[in-house]
């Protein structure tokens, strides 16, 4: 795993924490819906942070006899709860509270007090979005930032972009609504920027669990790898043809790779042997992330290829 990533996922529980702390004060002195929500925001952030950092701890021990292939998909499966963690604690209770200002609205006492927290919360989420922005341009590649996003097989990486961006916009969500509460006098702008908020993360939440289910189920290697696979395999004279090509993420720097090949009838044991010692050198050259290929040898099949 990338120190890069686990710098950036540091850097944001270390602001979230304190930024937590700052909301909760500053919201139990003005009465702020707005900025109690803002506060539950940044304290669920701060135990996701800490999930991400453990699943990465976790997905780092090595191959043991319950777990021969790794514990890789640790990450995936922590990333899964993080979005589960964000809609349910911070979607929902931002709403709840926000639905409950609204039917019962009380005045903000000490606005300024709001202003100063909400503005220093801007510039320290600030920092922590420009470090996981630019982790996450480093690995992205020439692709897309949403192809990038699909893509991507290291879900910490964008887990951490996808809450920084969530809660720079709660912010400004907070922040107009405890401006508009002050300067229109009216209550109920204070509850609706709770509710917008809680909307906003259950967005940010459905859309993780969206692109993390795919690789918690068994997702496939990219179109390029596989194809890269089937060119390093057709271009062995003793291969008649390539049956299937099955690939799957074990973690986010780690492929299975299970291929059917239909060898030539005139090799024989020791001569397949060494064509596939070869390609297990040649692809896993290539291709570092694949860690453990499987090779079957087996007639031409009528089935359907996969991928």
């Amino acid at each position: 795993m990338a120190s890069g990533t686990k710098t950036v996922i540091f850097a944001a529980l270390i602001g979230n924490s304190l930024i937590a702390i700052t909301k909760f004060v500053a919201a139990s002195i003005t009465g702020s819906s707005a900025m109690l929500s803002e506060g539950i925001h940044s304290l669920v952030d701060t135990g996701n942070q800490g999930l991400l950092l453990y699943g990465l701890k976790q997905s780092a021990k090595p191959a043991d006899e319950d777990f021969p292939f790794g514990h890789g998909k640790e990450v995936y499966f922590w990333s899964f709860i993080v979005a589960i963690l964000i809609f349910a604690l911070g979607g929902g209770i931002s709403i709840y509270e926000g639905i409950r200002h609204l039917q019962h609205p009380e005045p903000i006492s000490s606005p300024h007090i709001n202003y100063i927290v909400l503005g220093l919360a801007i510039v320290f989420e600030g920092v922590a979005w420009f470090f996981a922005f630019r982790e996450f341009k480093k690995v992205k590649g020439k692709w897309g930032y949403l192809e990038a996003i699909q893509r991507a097989k290291d879900p910490s990486i964008f887990v951490v972009l996808f809450e920084d961006s969530a809660a720079m916009l709660g912010l400004v969500v907070a922040l107009a609504g405890v401006a508009l509460t002050q300067y229109t006098g009216i209550l109920y702008f204070d509850g609706a920027a709770s509710v917008i908020i809680g909307i906003i993360l259950l967005g940010t939440a459905s859309w993780l669990a969206y692109e993390t289910k795919g690789l918690l189920i068994g997702e496939s290697a990219n179109k390029a790898t596989v194809q890269g696979i089937r060119i390093i395999l057709n271009s062995n004279a003793n291969v008649v043809h390539v049956n299937e090509v099955l690939t799957m993420h074990m973690g986010p720097d780690f492929i299975l790779a299970n291929i059917s090949v239909d060898f030539a009838d005139h090799c024989n044991a020791t001569e397949i042997e060494d064509v596939i010692a070869e390609f297990d050198t040649r692809i896993k050259e290539q291709f570092p992330q694949i860690k453990r290929i499987f090779i079957e040898a087996e007639k031409r099949t009528t089935l359907p290829v996969g991928s």
